[in-house]
């Protein structure tokens, strides 16, 4: 029997301008994840979960929270740009160019435009990407820019990784 180790995630070694970075993770979004994420951000918008309200607008049903999609999409990035993490420091240029509907399955992709040591922190680098989330189609429904800051590799705390007792077949 082998075991498999689950990737330590990238750290600011690992980081190189121009690099993109397809996210693995992706998602088919429900009226109960738009429902929830609505009322746990008390956002009263009746667009987001009053299916008959929404059904007189433009797009004829209920939108996605457009936090929602914003934080799907970073959530989805996480395992290959913050897995190891010190401090978001923050989204920036936001843009929604395409409405999510409940039942779209969102994919996302990001492009590193640059990485730089702190001039602060010796322990750790600042790392900027550019990330975008698509629909099914192919259409972009949200961009931004994230600045994170990364534990250089050995630099950060320590996983209990090697406690796994033996496991035989």
């Amino acid at each position: 029997m082998t075991l498999h180790k689950a990737p330590a995630g990238r750290f600011f070694e690992d980081f190189v301008v121009g690099d993109l970075i397809e996210h693995a993770a992706r998602r088919t979004v429900t009226t109960t994840d738009n429902i929830w994420f609505t009322l746990l951000t008390q956002n009263t918008a009746p667009l987001h979960f009053d299916h008959e309200y929404a059904a007189q607008t433009e797009f004829g049903r209920p939108l996605m929270n457009s936090a929602f999609t914003l934080a799907l999409v970073s959530g989805q990035s996480v395992a290959e740009i913050s897995h190891n993490v010190f401090a978001n420091l923050g989204w920036d240029a936001v843009q929604l160019p395409n409405p999510v509907f409940e039942g779209d399955t969102i994919s996302s992709l990001s492009k590193v435009l640059a990485v730089r040591e702190s001039t602060s922190r010796p322990n750790l680098g600042i790392v900027t990407v550019s990330t975008t989330g698509y629909n099914q189609r192919g259409d972009e429904v949200v961009t931004y820019v994230r600045n994170v800051m990364i534990y250089k590799r050995g630099q950060g705390p320590q996983r209990g990784s090697d406690r796994h007792t033996a496991v035989t077949a």
